[in-house]
């Protein structure tokens, strides 16, 4: 009895850890971030662009190719708390900060045919992204972006290559990242309810 204790203790305990930045900071809610590659030669960070189905939008989003590019900054919002850290484990919202489109659709994440995609609603417990640890390094963590619907086993997020570009999917090996911070990125408000 002791051992079962302790074994949920640390799995509650896991999903209590804040995600952290490359500078060993706790992601805040509001603040901007980017997802970058664990390995810095394996292209650059996440963005967006036209549909991979041939449609103008809503946008997919994918990773640039360039090493250089860190993309578009990332928001997260946690969907149950309204918690101003970011954890492991829990629902959240994601969307893209500040970012124009010709789509006039909102840039918050959904999933389109196993596809990442833009104009998502957000707020539903039951249809949610999360970010869960991938592994740990002597110098930092990664994570990886997995999908959860219900109380069904959460689908890894990562890339596919689909002509010529590397469109964020489910049913894939996940993209291992790191969270960068995006300096000057405005605070988005937050309102506890």
């Amino acid at each position: 009895m002791e051992t079962l204790h302790s074994s949920l203790y640390l799995l509650a305990d896991d999903t209590l850890n804040a995600v952290l930045d490359t500078d060993g900071n706790e992601l805040q809610a509001g603040q901007g971030y980017y997802a970058l590659p664990l390995i810095w030669a394996m292209g650059g960070g996440l963005t967006l662009s036209r549909n991979i189905n041939g449609s103008l939008c809503p946008l997919n989003v994918v990773q640039s190719p360039f090493e250089v590019d860190n993309g578009r900054p990332l928001v997260f919002t946690s969907i149950l708390d309204k918690e101003d850290v970011i954890r492991v484990s829990t629902p959240l919202d994601i969307e893209f900060l500040n970012t124009p489109t010709f789509c006039r659709q909102s840039t918050v994440w959904t999933v389109e045919n196993s596809f990442i995609t833009t104009n998502g609603e957000g707020g539903s417990g039951i249809r949610n992204f999360q970010i869960q640890k991938s592994r740990e390094t002597p110098t930092l963590s990664t994570y990886k972006f997995v999908y959860c619907v219900a109380r069904m086993v959460c689908r890894d997020i990562g890339r596919s290559s689909v002509n010529g570009v590397r469109a964020l999917t489910l049913h894939v090996e996940p993209y291992e990242m790191v969270f960068v911070k995006a300096e000057g990125s405005q605070i988005k408000k937050i309102t506890n309810a």
